[in-house]
């Protein structure tokens, strides 16, 4: 339907189902090449455990190895299929977008219809960088730390695959939620509850919840980790002050 055209409730409802069953199909799609290319999808997903990793050579990084172990019959199977799954949600997530923007733009004139691409499209960028500095720089240094620490050389760490998995995944999705943060601005200040004088007044107070997050995201402690992790969300911040001030 077009903006011009009405339609019942039903009508409605029934272009919900099939859009919502393309978007599903799209990710069993994508899920299912995840899930045969298991050892390309492993050796991603693994790749931070070991002083290999891009971040650490680039950072003269010690050489190390963190071992995991599987302590159950189906564990490594169930952790294949949701990796799998998540990936091919990531893989698909363009295509979810634009059958969601193809629902809802019959309802939208063509300002609103502007505004709403480039709200998506903006906050899909942010979520995906963040997810990407989680993968390449915050995760990567949570690990070492978190893998190798050791109250005394007489105990060893024996981390589990799911312990390590749910980790990144969860890491992942916070760093992609922090940063929607001037998307999020962007729209608060076009709906008029949102100006740069508070923020700029209120700067001190955000460093301060800033390093909050960071030290709930990265649960470290070096100083070192801490700053790699509120630098990026503190430059979001001053972003966000510059996007309001000139939106």
């Amino acid at each position: 339907m077009t903006n011009n055209e009405t339609g019942t409730f039903w009508d409605h409802l029934d272009a919900l189902r099939v859009c919502l069953i393309r978007m599903l199909v799209a990710t069993v799609v994508f899920g299912v090449v995840a899930f045969a290319l298991k050892d390309m999808l492993f050796d991603v997903v693994l790749a931070p455990r070991t002083s290999s990793f891009i971040t650490y050579r680039l950072m003269g990084v010690e050489p190390f190895s963190i071992h995991l172990m599987n302590t159950g019959l189906t564990e490594q199977f169930i952790i294949h299929m949701r990796t799998a799954l998540y990936a091919g949600l990531l893989m698909a997530s363009p295509y979810v977008l634009y059958e969601l923007f193809r629902f809802i733009s019959p309802a939208l004139y063509d300002n609103e219809r502007h505004y709403a691409v480039a709200l998506v499209g903006s906050a899909y960028v942010m979520f995906v960088l963040g997810t990407l500095l989680n993968y390449f720089l915050i995760f990567p240094f949570t690990v070492k730390f978190l893998g190798t620490y050791q109250v005394s050389p007489d105990v060893a760490n024996m981390l589990t695959l799911q312990s390590y998995i749910d980790t990144l995944i969860t890491m992942s999705l916070v760093m992609g939620v922090v940063f929607e943060l001037p998307v999020v601005c962007w729209l608060l200040s076009k709906m008029g509850l949102l100006t740069a004088a508070p923020m700029r007044t209120y700067r001190r107070h955000a460093i301060v919840a800033i390093l909050i997050v960071a030290a709930i995201i990265t649960p470290t402690t070096d100083v070192f980790t801490l700053m790699v992790v509120s630098l990026p969300i503190w430059l979001l911040y001053e972003i966000s002050i510059l996007i309001v001030r000139t939106g």
